[in-house]
């Protein structure tokens, strides 16, 4: 069975809406501990929805359990997690829907390599995170 190492929480807002944060577990001095990668919601999520209901497959839930109510945290795989917070930390910052869709979809074609590598640059730097939205969204 593959490593859990991610955590999605959905956060429901006021308005009737969520959002979804996701958190890598990391080792600890003592213990496993939880480190927040990214919060979304609004039309950053909506346009990573289809990457967000893949993770959620291919952790072995159903799409249908993604839902305001939901109050257990989803335990995603670990190359799921990696692939759906570059994702996140590419989108978040956007507000043009045709770059954030061109932008999910080319990290949808990368290999997992190019995800991981990515991935850890991403969460190191914004610098990264905005070479990932110029390489990927052609602006």
């Amino acid at each position: 069975m593959k490593a859990r190492s991610f955590l999605l929480y959905v956060l429901p807002r006021p308005d009737g809406s969520y959002g979804v944060e996701l958190r890598q577990r990391v080792n600890g001095a003592r213990h496993l501990e939880e480190r927040a990668v990214v919060r979304v919601w609004d039309a950053p999520l909506q346009a990573a929805l289809t990457h967000v209901l893949e993770a959620l497959r291919r952790s072995g839930y159903r799409p249908s359990e993604l839902r305001r109510g939901r109050r257990d945290p989803f335990e995603l795989r670990e190359e799921a997690g990696v692939r759906l917070g570059l994702v996140f930390l590419a989108l978040k910052p956007l507000r043009k829907t045709t770059r954030m869709e061109r932008i999910a979809g080319a990290i949808h074609e990368m290999s997992d390599e190019e995800v991981y590598y990515w991935f850890s640059k991403a969460l190191s730097a914004r610098s990264a995170q905005r070479a990932v939205r110029v390489l990927l969204g052609g602006e």
